[in-house]
């Protein structure tokens, strides 16, 4: 496949055309894709009636990490034109009436398990970077979303305790990720309650687990790695050194050939086809989950080396296919995932774009 034009781009280059991407896509209405549980004819509209704020890149949890990449890159900052019409294009989104018909909507008893748990955690996402932010504008808009954020986060809290098992899927079923964006907004909130149910919850689905079965990744639709997911999450909930003889418990052999086959970049065979476009994703996903692991990791770890190796092979492949402009199936979602690992969302202590690697 010829490689779309632009791949060369540094990654803030690459980030502005994310941003300026995900302002175009949470206008668009159409097409759009809405799952619904109807109850009654007043049920079914068109999105921009059902969900006010978040209707536009296709569904709704696109929409919403639409608007936090939107707010992460305006955060580090854009340039000036563009910066004026993100923020216009916020304002009018987090407009506390659109918000409050929005969290009515979702509110309903019946549709308790809307967006569960993907969307939700991207939510709790949005409004983590709109509180760290810390501007006026920031708490004023986080203000008109915190209904929306509470909701969210007690309809993953309610949840947790009926959830027997994990779901290790790698669409958007998957809790391992879920967990990890909800436990980062429960400590950021800060909300000791919330963020000891999450990582006892975790511990417990996956404390005890062994030889993660990484010869059975990826699945054709992937756009999330089950072990990665999973390791992603434990560096979060376990101390470094308990977490360091986890992760061998859990992925044995780190750097052997059997490793190093499985994190090899993928390549989506139909950009055009929005589940085959799913590897794409799975590729910066894999990238930050990666960095992620490695981050827990001392820095004389030889698994550490390893692990960003791997990352960074998967950026650029993951990069570049995000730059590809050709198919809407990829372009209403991937810059988000773009931004999440070129800034080092949901790394300690990271703030800003990658720093560009020399060439050659």
């Amino acid at each position: 496949m010829t490689p779309p034009p632009g791949t060369d781009a540094t990654p803030a280059a690459a980030g502005v055309e994310f941003v300026e991407r995900a302002l175009r896509g949470i206008g668009c209405e159409y097409p759009s894709h809405v799952a619904l549980l109807l109850e009654r004819d007043t049920d079914l509209a068109p999105p921009r009636e059902l969900t006010p704020a978040f209707y536009g890149c296709f569904d709704w949890h696109s929409a919403v990490h639409g608007h936090w990449c939107i707010v992460r890159g305006e955060r580090l900052g854009l340039p000036a034109a563009l910066s004026a019409r993100a923020r216009t294009a916020l304002g009018r989104s987090f407009e506390h009436d659109r918000l409050a018909r929005e969290a009515a909507y979702i509110g309903a008893p019946e549709r308790a398990g809307f967006e569960r748990p993907y969307g939700l955690a991207w939510l709790l996402q949005l409004a983590t970077e709109l509180r760290e932010w810390g501007t006026p504008r920031a708490f004023g808009w986080h203000d008109a979303l915190r209904p929306l954020e509470t909701l969210a986060l007690d309809r993953l809290l309610s949840w947790l305790p009926k959830l027997r098992w994990p779901i290790r899927t790698g669409e958007h079923s998957q809790t391992a990720f879920a967990l990890g964006l909800a436990l980062d907004h429960a400590r950021a909130r800060p909300d000791p309650a919330a963020a000891q149910q999450i990582t006892t919850r975790a511990v417990e689905f996956y404390g005890g687990d062994r030889a993660a079965p990484i010869a059975y990744e990826p699945s054709g639709h992937d756009f999330l790695s089950p072990a990665l997911g999973e390791a992603d999450l434990m560096r979060r909930v376990l101390e470094p050194g308990a977490f360091s003889g986890w992760l061998g418990r859990f992925l044995p052999g780190l750097g052997d050939p059997a490793s190093r086959t499985w994190l090899t970049p993928v390549a989506a065979t139909d950009r055009s086809d929005g589940k085959l476009a799913h590897l794409d994703g799975l590729n910066l996903s894999r990238a930050w989950m990666l960095d992620g692991v490695a981050a827990a990791l001392e820095p004389g770890d030889a698994r550490r080396r390893f692990l960003l190796e791997r990352a960074r092979d998967h950026e650029r492949v993951g990069v570049a296919a995000a730059l590809d402009t050709r198919h809407y199936a990829g372009t209403h979602w991937l810059g988000s995932f773009a931004v999440y690992a070129l800034t080092g969302r949901g790394l300690p202590g990271t703030r800003g774009w990658r720093a560009p690697e020399p060439s050659g």
